[in-house]
């Protein structure tokens, strides 16, 4: 286990405290889809949709302008970046450059839209990298997606739920664009823009698919899980703006006609329609830019069949998200701040004066300690995907613990040595003990002269009563 010197600590310790108080992040996020469909010979399918990347978050802005004053002048500061496979000794003519523009609401943007992996490649699975840097040649550091599944072509024959891999979970993420004639100039992605629906040439919208009881009222839609079949009712919520679209029972597209009679589980790359439910086939469908609905024609020959137009089909995808953010704000190194630590999972095991917390995640390495809020813990590497650390008392945090009636809860945070600090979304809290000694009244009506009862609050929440929480 390894801690700071206690100046280095203290002068650390201010540093995370004002970082606390207003945090000077720099986020990557990057999404893409699940699997990508290979190329063949000549031809180059390009991964649809596109991976994007989105930077956000204030410390963006403090670090240019850090770069502009030392660079005296602007053209240095601008954020560029490649990104490609993350095949074995890939050069830059493989990659594609990514231009970042500035959106209405201040992220920067920026697409690949000309990746794909051609037929020599024989893994059945890779990752993208992203290379990102300054304008004027600073690294910012490198950054992985998380792992794409490589198939052939869309699986025509009924998916089992024995081959999960390419069947879509309630719950999970994906993406829906429409193809006009299957021209690839025509595609256009379900999103979001200004609070409402569009049908974007640029820009996709993750959503979450949620399986919806379909016996309950439309406003109070209990969620399930399991996988998701054709014929179910279904909910999409747009993951950054948390817009959901009206219940829909998603149908099986064959031949530009919705099957009725279709339950089996839907796979990705499969074509599918949207019907709203409770309606007279209308269906969810795309009119240029718009999202409009269109009401469906019964099929003369088939009654289990309904006629749709174009703007009704659609591709279904599944796509992950990963978001990775640091601060740099207390940092004194110019090095690359990859790799940024990704946290998963908190294990705790003891309690008292031995409770420790096993941090899991991805990226870890020898040079981060956990920080429990301003809190520096005793941190031991056990792997790149494993940290080791002792849980502070919660008298470090400066409270009198003596008086303490109500929960503290800190956020946990991983920090470099040379002082980047990486944020995440898990916090730790410290709970009271209000049923410590039985028949003792709850701890809001205990007396603050009780000492005796106060030394044995502290002993057992020092003990037994940490909580782990991750926030969304």
């Amino acid at each position: 286990f390894f801690r700071s010197n206690p100046y280095q600590a203290d002068l650390l310790r201010d540093g995370v405290r004002r970082y606390l108080q207003l945090p000077a992040d720099q986020t990557v996020l990057i999404l893409h889809a699940k699997v990508a469909q290979k190329s063949y010979g000549n031809e180059k399918r390009f991964f649809c949709p596109p991976p994007c990347v989105y930077l956000y978050g204030p410390g963006w802005k403090l670090k240019q302008d850090q770069i502009k004053a030392r660079d005296a002048g602007e053209d240095g500061s601008r954020v560029c970046g490649y990104m490609g496979l993350d095949s074995t000794g890939s050069s830059l003519m493989e990659t594609q450059k990514l231009t970042f523009e500035e959106q209405a609401d201040a992220r920067g943007f920026g697409c690949a839209k000309a990746l794909y992996i051609s037929d020599t490649d024989k893994r059945k699975h890779f990752r993208l990298v992203l290379k990102l840097f300054f304008s004027n040649g600073q690294e910012i550091g490198t950054f992985h997606s998380k792992l794409i599944k490589v198939i052939s072509k869309p699986s025509q024959k009924k998916q089992s739920l024995k081959n999960t891999d390419l069947c879509i979970s309630s719950g999970s993420k994906v993406s829906l664009f429409n193809r006009l004639r299957s021209q690839t100039v025509s595609t256009r992605y379900l999103s979001v823009e200004g609070g409402a629906f569009i049908a974007s040439a640029r820009q996709w919208a993750a959503f979450t698919l949620h399986l919806a009881d379909e016996r309950c009222a439309h406003s109070d839609f209990p969620l399930r899980e399991g996988y998701v079949r054709y014929g179910s009712v279904v909910q999409l919520i747009c993951t950054a703006s948390g817009i959901t679209l009206p219940p829909l029972i998603i149908r099986k597209v064959s031949k530009q006609c919705a099957m009725l009679d279709v339950d089996e589980p839907i796979s990705q790359l499969h074509k599918c329609a949207f019907q709203l439910q409770g309606s007279d086939r209308m269906y969810l469908c795309l009119s240029t830019e718009k999202v409009i609905q269109f009401q469906a024609s019964p099929c003369p020959k088939e009654a289990n069949r309904e006629l749709l137009n174009d703007g009704s089909c659609w591709t279904i995808i599944g796509t992950e998200t990963v978001e990775y953010t640091f601060s740099e704000s207390l940092a004194c190194a110019r090095e690359p701040v990859s790799p940024v630590p990704l946290i998963t999972a908190l294990q705790l095991t003891g309690g008292g004066d031995v409770a420790m917390l096993e941090v899991q995640g991805e990226y870890f390495h020898a040079h981060l300690k956990v920080w429990f809020g301003d809190v520096e813990a005793e941190t031991m590497f056990r792997s790149p995907k494993s940290l080791v650390c002792v849980v502070p008392d919660v008298s470090a945090f400066g409270s009198d613990w003596r008086w303490l009636r109500y929960p503290i809860t800190v956020p946990l945070l991983l920090i470099r040595d040379d002082g980047l600090i990486y944020s995440s979304s898990f916090t730790f809290t410290y709970t009271p003990e209000q049923s410590f000694l039985p028949g003792q009244p709850v701890l809001s009506d205990v007396p603050q002269d009780s000492d005796k009862l106060l030394d044995s609050i502290h002993q057992e929440f020092t003990r037994t009563n940490f909580h782990l929480f991750m926030q969304s």
